[in-house]
């Protein structure tokens, strides 16, 4: 009789586990939970270096501080240049002089063919120095390429800097851009202009994004892509670095 009943039993448990294992398998596949993080990048973003030895002068906007396209940002002490563009007016006007008279002395036949071509050419070297130190004052004080924000200043006031050091750090955040990594097989719902959300950390709200371009290429290895967005609106309490959790409504494979 036990041995029945214990049959029984078996049986009893054997058929709710695969009534319980049909269940399970006929449930309909789950849209992909993961996590994709995302950083806010400026638009557009430069490193600004000298192009003459000089002392800086001023840096009229500070550090965080916002300018328009063509503000000057930096200015430098260039007494020494400006000595030698007047230096160099002063040597095209004698050579100016000596070729204006070479010229009247050879049509009188008082000078050679030589004579006034050494003069031609010594008011061509002239002149040429003249449009060098002109090139090389234009240096001496930096524009902005575009308006934004100074992110970082890498000098200060009164210091003396060589061709090619680093100035300024500056971005356009007119518009702030999102990057992410997400798998390849978002591209199959995620598009250009696809609208989409983000929740930032540092704020704790959610705003609304759209996506703007996607990778060249995906990633054969791990099989993902890269996707570029913007933020959708004017937000002064976002700031470039900052980053959050995309959410997409990813549909079920």
């Amino acid at each position: 009789m036990r041995a029945i009943v214990f049959c029984t039993t078996v049986a009893t448990l054997s058929f709710a586990a695969l009534v319980s294992f049909g269940t399970e398998a006929a449930e309909p596949a789950r849209p992909e939970l993961r996590e994709i993080r995302a950083q806010l990048t400026p638009k557009r973003f430069t490193t600004l270096a000298a192009e003459v030895g000089a002392k800086v002068q001023s840096l009229p906007v500070p550090e965080g501080g916002a300018f328009k396209a063509g503000q000057t940002l930096v200015q430098f002490d260039c007494s020494l240049q400006q000595a030698q563009l007047q230096k160099s007016k002063a040597v095209l006007a004698a050579a100016d002089a000596t070729l204006q008279s070479t010229t009247r002395l050879s049509e009188l036949n008082s000078a050679g063919k030589l004579e006034l071509e050494i003069a031609g050419t010594e008011a061509a070297k002239a002149r040429a120095d003249l449009s060098y130190n002109n090139i090389l004052l234009g240096k001496c004080h930096i524009a902005a390429p575009f308006a934004g924000r100074v992110s970082e200043q890498k000098v200060r006031e009164q210091q003396y800097v060589q061709p090619g050091q680093t100035l300024l750090e500056i971005m356009d955040d007119s518009t702030l851009e999102l990057e992410f990594i997400a798998p390849s097989h978002w591209m199959s719902f995620l598009k250009v202009n696809s609208p989409f959300e983000i929740r930032i950390d540092e704020t704790g709200k959610t705003y609304p994004a759209g996506v703007v371009r996607t990778a060249a290429k995906v990633d054969p290895v791990s099989q993902s892509v890269k996707f570029t967005a913007q933020i959708r609106g004017r937000f002064p309490e976002l700031v470039a670095g900052m980053s959050g959790r995309v959410i997409v409504d990813v549909p079920a494979r």
